[in-house]
């Protein structure tokens, strides 16, 4: 026997989720829900297939192909314009010339194919209708049978007052093709409101089975997760793919679970899916091929199609996430929230029980969504932030985003001119950067690949050649997940904002200037990269007074690419190293606070024990370092900036050039009051910038500027480079403390005392404004000159309350007499942030 599978539905109570595919594609369990009925149909021996299709239906086609993957043999009739369910069946009507089946292909079911086609032959009916009992039969056709099975009566869809049984069609029929003779081809015709009605008027053998098992029509969204939940908890005989694993978890191949990580049944696990460390899904749960669960997310009663990112520490409590979207962390979907495909939940945003938001949306970082979002496309609010591009590589960042971003930085470049691409070792940037430097040429730019050196010799490299820019694709230091791509001009700076906006309109109209063939860029390796920083380097720093010296040194290098450049200085200086992580181990650039604390005291036991003369840690990057004195003590970062511009200031003085006394020192105005106080005694100024490094590393291109500093491990010297490099500050300071004949430990123990917390309030981004503004009117008499933030001055404490550049969140920092006073302080204006978003 022969079956028409009806596959032409639109699915319109399904959207979202039918937007981009018809129903039958939606899939239940980790396959789309035709394929179980063909399964089904299988089963009972029925290999002859044809399906009739209509809305998209290319997916439909493209996936089940003449089915010879399943073992059947599938043709397809294609209706140009709505038929109905008869009509649609009559278009076909040169395939079935034997009584055939008709089934839905998007309601799911379990029942017995077998009994129901033997019932039909030995009723010898012309039609045979399978029925079943449901709780609620309004959206049905109600239909009463006498003993023996004919057909009595029937109502479409009635209402509550004009039902008369909770016996019901399932759209599952046994037919003889001499129903076709009852109408005509090509004209809407329907068999529950038209044919079946007609047939028992003329008392046609028309036939009722009342079938046992499963049936679920899966027409709107509730009934979609009770589907995928019944067939999870086994109410549904359907086969589950995969391997039953026990305790109701089911797996495909290349599954990876965290060993802490709970996976409480029932639950589907898709191949390849990724559950990570403390991440905790409980069923009934479906999670889709190639999807990512992130540490300490939890996943209840849920429903996650394939390619997916459920971000850290998010929750899905009853919720529906369609193919290709993120869920960022600390998001929070509710019951009954349905996100469409490709969309983006951003940090933080709460979706409301019931919300539905349609494809290609994106939710903003802290928002909360109280009602749909149906129209209009929200998209990226912007591409750059103050890492430069970043994002989740492959979620936020991914190959066609970097190719795309190459060819945008190109246009808005001169045509034949030079950018140079730089990365660090890992194969996250070597994948993202290879795709930059596959757009940069399409529009006419040539690229110098510097491959993997210190962000600061890329910096250098391209300051003092031809180039016009430059990029840096590095994985973030503090998220191994996370990819940033710097862009920095001619001078080696970052690029300004008015350049990033045109990369973004370029990136977002994709108005990219394409070159003909002849005028495409050359891409080639650049030159003696390290080599010409080197030089310049080394004749900077008094390596005599370093030698003298003999430094006993600790260098902690992070695993970065700063050992190719730092490891022959050191023996120019002939300082005796203990080298620490001294292999460039991409598996390792990314430290979690817990683990950079850990490698600080791993740090300072040794320089102390070793009885060394300073401890060092190079960032990855090569621009920060992190110090640990002479006695085995870590250096706070804030007291590392008021040594660090007492050292250099007495070495201003003592060069007593033209009459030159003391110089400028740039820091922002996180810096503790200690600075401040450092180098007005040291004869100097200060002059405070905002927080962002590309503000201070603009404030280094100042006249007579010494230092820049930005409290958290960053150094600039501008005689060298206007922007952070923790090589040079560490050669710096070593020729300092040689000049001076002192120890790091002399200096910070002759800093001025001080006591700053520092504490962040989340806000969301609508109330940022607001809060800014009150603050701003209410605290005018006291607060200091606007430069980053709202600062208070009240006499010998201060409070800071900075928004956020990126996050929905203030920072707030105090400093006063004592660490008591200024907790009390923080907490207090904690409080005030808090209060102003009412």
């Amino acid at each position: 026997m022969k079956a028409v599978v009806m596959a032409g539905g639109e699915g319109s109570r399904l959207r979202p989720l039918t937007i981009l595919r018809p129903k039958p594609m939606v899939p239940i369990v980790g396959r789309p829900v035709m394929e179980h009925i063909l399964n089904l149909l299988k089963a009972h021996g029925i290999i002859d297939i044809v399906v009739t299709v209509q809305y998209l239906a290319s997916a439909i086609e493209d996936y089940f192909g003449d089915g010879s993957q399943l073992g059947m043999r599938i043709v397809y009739s294609r209706e140009e314009v709505p038929l109905g369910t008869a009509g649609s069946v009559k278009n076909a009507e040169e395939h079935l010339t034997e009584p055939f089946l008709v089934i839905s292909g998007d309601a799911l079911t379990d029942f017995n194919l077998s009994k129901i086609i033997r019932f039909h032959e030995t009723h010898h009916a012309l039609a045979t209708l399978t029925l079943a009992h449901v709780d609620n039969p309004l959206e049905y056709g109600v239909i009463i049978t006498d003993e023996g099975g004919h057909i009595r009566q029937f109502l479409e869809k009635p209402s509550w007052g004009e039902v008369f049984s909770d016996t019901i069609n399932t759209g599952i029929y046994v037919l003889d093709p001499k129903v076709f003779t009852y109408f005509e081809k090509n004209k809407p015709f329907d068999f529950s409101q038209e044919l079946f009605p007609m047939m028992l008027a003329k008392g046609d053998p028309i036939y009722g089975y009342v079938a046992d098992g499963y049936w679920c029509d899966v027409g709107n969204l509730a009934e979609y997760m009770k589907a995928n939940a019944d067939v999870l908890q086994g109410r549904a005989k359907v086969q589950i793919p995969g391997t039953d694993l026990g305790d109701g978890v089911w797996t495909e191949e290349n599954v990876e679970t965290a060993p802490d990580a709970q996976v409480l049944g029932p639950v589907y696990l898709g191949h390849d899916v990724k559950i990570k460390a403390g991440a905790i899904i409980h069923g009934p749960s479906s999670i889709g091929p190639y999807t990512i669960v992130d540490e300490r997310a939890q996943i209840d009663r849920s429903v996650v199609w394939n390619n997916c990112y459920i971000g850290e520490r998010t929750e899905l409590r009853g919720a529906l996430v369609s193919s290709s979207t993120s869920v960022k962390s600390k998001a929070v979907m509710f019951e009954g929230t349905v996100v469409g495909d490709h969309s983006m939940v951003d940090e933080s945003a709460i979706i409301q029980p019931g919300v539905k938001i349609w494809p290609n949306k994106e939710i903003e970082t802290g928002a909360v969504v109280t009602s749909s979002i149906i129209w209009g496309s929200q998209g990226r609010r912007s591409l750059f932030g103050r890492y430069g591009v970043t994002g989740i590589v492959n979620v936020d960042v991914t190959p066609e985003l970097a190719a795309r971003l190459g060819a945008a930085y190109g246009a808005v470049l001169p045509k034949g001119s030079r950018v140079c691409v730089n990365r660090d070792a890992h194969r996250t940037p070597r994948m993202i950067k290879r795709a930059i430097i596959s757009g940069l040429p399409s529009a006419g730019v040539n690229v110098h690949d510097l491959e993997t050196v210190p962000l600061p010799v890329a910096r250098y490299y391209v300051r003092t050649t031809d180039a016009v820019g430059g990029m840096h694709v590095r994985l973030s230091p503090f998220d191994p997940r996370i990819v940033d791509i710097k862009f920095f001009g001619a001078d080696g700076l970052d690029i300004s904002k008015n350049t990033e906006r045109k990369i973004e309109n370029l990136y977002f109209r994709e108005d990219f200037r394409r070159v003909y063939l002849d005028d495409i860029g050359n891409i080639e390796y650049a030159p003696n990269v390290i080599g010409r920083y080197t030089t310049d380097f080394l004749g900077r720093i008094d390596q005599e007074v370093i030698r003298k010296r003999r430094f006993r040194l600790v260098v902690d290098y992070g695993h970065g690419s700063s050992v190719q450049v730092l490891a022959p200085i050191f023996n120019a200086f002939q300082a005796d190293v203990i080298a620490l992580n001294a292999t460039m181990d991409p598996n390792r650039y990314s430290r979690t606070a817990e683990q950079f604390d850990s490698d600080m005291q791993v740090l300072a036991s040794i320089t102390g024990t070793l009885k060394a003369d300073l401890g060092v840690r190079i960032d990855t990057g090569g621009e920060k370092i992190y110090v640990v004195d002479d006695r085995g003590i870590i250096v706070d970062n804030g007291k590392l900036l008021a040594a660090m511009a007492e050292l250099t200031l007495r070495g201003a003085k003592a060069e007593g050039k033209n009459g030159a006394k003391g110089g400028l020192v740039v820091a922002p105005v996180t810096a503790p009051s200690a600075v401040e106080t450092v180098v007005k005694r040291s004869g100097g100024k200060l002059a405070y910038a905002k927080v962002l490094p590309s503000a201070l590393m603009n404030e280094a291109t100042r006249e007579g500027v010494k230092l820049v500093g930005d409290v958290v491990g960053g150094f600039i010297f501008p005689a060298m480079l206007p922007a952070f490099d923790g090589m040079y500050a560490t050669a710096k300071l070593l020729e300092a403390l040689a000049r001076d004949e002192t120890k790091l430990s002399e200096v910070v123990d002759n800093l001025p005392p001080y006591h700053m917390i520092r504490m962040q309030v989340n806000c969301p981004f609508q109330y940022k404004g607001r809060v800014m503004r009150i603050l701003s009117e209410q605290y005018r008499e006291r607060r200091e000159e606007p430069i980053d933030g709202i600062k208070i001055d009240l006499g010998k404490e201060w409070v800071l309350v900075l928004p956020d550049a990126d996050r929905p969140l203030f920072h707030v920092l105090a400093e006063s007499r004592s660490r008591d006073a200024a907790q009390a302080l923080a907490d207090k204006y904690a409080r005030v942030v808090t209060g102003l978003q009412h």
